[in-house]
């Protein structure tokens, strides 16, 4: 049985709000369900990670809760966020643009790594 979920978010575009609530609002429950868990935003999910990007988006036309909100409830779950490294350039972003719920930044091959040669690893994309 696998114990840790990578959730990827390549696919999913921050200008649709609609997109967000799901992978997000997956890697909580499955933190909640006490499973390790992984968000990795790249493409154009990488915007999720720069600071002001997610704080202005909601996934419901309406609410008062933003995107950064589910965000960092998904962080106080135990949900670790990665950003991909090539979202840096693509974003003109540095580390110090991150947002604090973004623990790591990794390159491409973390992701083939975890996908191909750990086996207790399970994987969603969106």
């Amino acid at each position: 049985m696998a114990d840790k979920l990578l959730i990827i978010m390549a696919n999913t575009d921050p200008s649709n709000g609609e997109e967000l609530g799901a992978p997000i609002f997956q890697a909580t429950v499955a933190a909640a369900m006490e499973y390790e868990v992984e968000v990795i935003c790249t493409a154009t999910s990488g915007k999720l990670m720069k600071k002001g990007v997610a704080e202005s988006l909601v996934v419901k036309p309406g609410s008062d809760k933003t995107v950064y909100d589910f965000i960092k409830d998904a962080h106080d779950a135990g949900v670790k966020f990665l950003c991909c490294s090539p979202n840096l350039d693509l974003f003109d972003m540095g580390k110090d643009d991150l947002i604090p719920e973004c623990s790591e930044i990794v390159g491409g091959a973390y992701l083939i790594e975890q996908v191909m040669e750990e086996d207790d690893v399970k994987v969603l994309s969106y």
